[in-house]
């Protein structure tokens, strides 16, 4: 049964919207292994019985939800083996689409393949091969183990002997990402200018907290990462008084941080804004508040939240954000 699915991101596809394929191949199996930055495993055996169907049909599924929900196209792949579905996937064109190995046509499908096709053989090694006259898997599969250790070394001779046949007996293990969610800013030019940098880092503070909340998180901690012209770096990280995803919260903690950096004469280039240590939302204990203002404005922010869930997340930017950063 081809129950492993190999999925390729776009390139550059940005942390954020990585967790966020993640999550959505989480919703048809709950046995996924991030392969950062951009790739993932999932196990569908249990995912096949539940939603009654097959794995191509999942691989389609997703495909869809991915492009429909967050803009995202991707390469899935479909195999009995780790190996294989990997193969599989990079065999698919891009922008995207899904390509499914039945068990019984894998070592056919694979033969015809460039050696450098199959997953987990490097540059080097296939340049060995070919130096050697194999130039396809199926020569690969045809070599006696022995003669492809010699070729390559003891164990990834081993390992290529076995992969090029179909054989892969490795799961997938579920793997998360760490629990932290970034945003950054980037100024078109170096800027000396204390109220655009404050501003900009109040976007990435609205920005991160919505994707909190959209994600039913709390951020424990922050880490702000100023970029300066030359490629120098300054970062520092505060530990929030109580876990939040409200913008209140956060901006408070951004402030601090932004202040404790002195700047003076630096000519930023960017920002970087983190949440750390993230817990579900749900685990936060909510406090009685006789602060009527702060009050308002978390009604407000609710408000907010369904304005961007129905018109998308720019249908809100803060006042002040109105300059140039991406």
């Amino acid at each position: 049964m081809a129950s492993v699915m190999h999925v390729r991101c776009p390139d550059r596809l940005g942390e954020d919207l990585y967790r966020q394929v993640l999550e959505q191949m989480a919703e048809l199996s709950p046995v996924v292994q991030a392969l950062p930055p951009t790739a993932a495993l999932m196990e569908l055996k249990g995912a096949l019985r539940y939603h009654g169907t097959d794995a191509a049909r999942l691989g389609e599924v997703l495909r869809v939800r991915t492009i429909s929900r967050l803009g995202v196209d991707i390469r899935v792949g479909v195999g009995p083996s780790i190996t294989v579905a990997a193969t599989a996937s990079g065999q698919v064109a891009g922008p995207g689409g899904v390509l499914a190995v039945a068990p019984d046509e894998a070592a056919r499908w694979l033969g015809p393949l460039p050696v450098e096709a199959l997953h987990g053989i490097g540059p080097r090694q296939a340049e060995i091969l070919r130096d050697y006259g194999v130039h396809d898997i199926g020569l690969l599969a045809a070599l006696p183990p022995e003669t492809v250790q010699r070729l390559l070394g003891g164990r990834a001779g081993r390992q290529a002997a076995d992969r090029a046949r179909g054989i892969d007996p490795r799961p997938v293990t579920p793997r998360t990402l760490p629990a932290t969610a970034s945003v950054h800013r980037a100024f078109p030019r170096h800027t000396l200018d204390g109220a655009a940098v404050r501003a900009a880092l109040l976007d990435a503070v609205v920005t991160l907290a919505h994707h909190l909340r959209r994600r039913g998180q709390a951020a424990r901690g922050l880490t702000l990462t100023l970029r300066f012209a030359g490629g120098t770096t300054w970062d520092k990280t505060r530990r929030l008084t109580e876990a939040s995803a409200h913008d209140d919260d956060l901006r408070t903690t951004a402030y601090r941080l932004i202040d404790a950096a002195g700047l003076q004469r630096g000519r930023i280039t960017g920002i970087t804004l983190k949440a750390e240590d993230l817990i579900a939302s749900g685990r936060v204990a909510e406090q009685i508040s006789l602060d009527r203002a702060r009050e308002a404005r978390l009604v407000a922010e609710e408000v907010s939240d369904r304005i961007r869930a129905k018109f998308g997340p720019a249908a809100i930017r803060p006042a002040t954000t109105l300059l140039r950063v991406s």
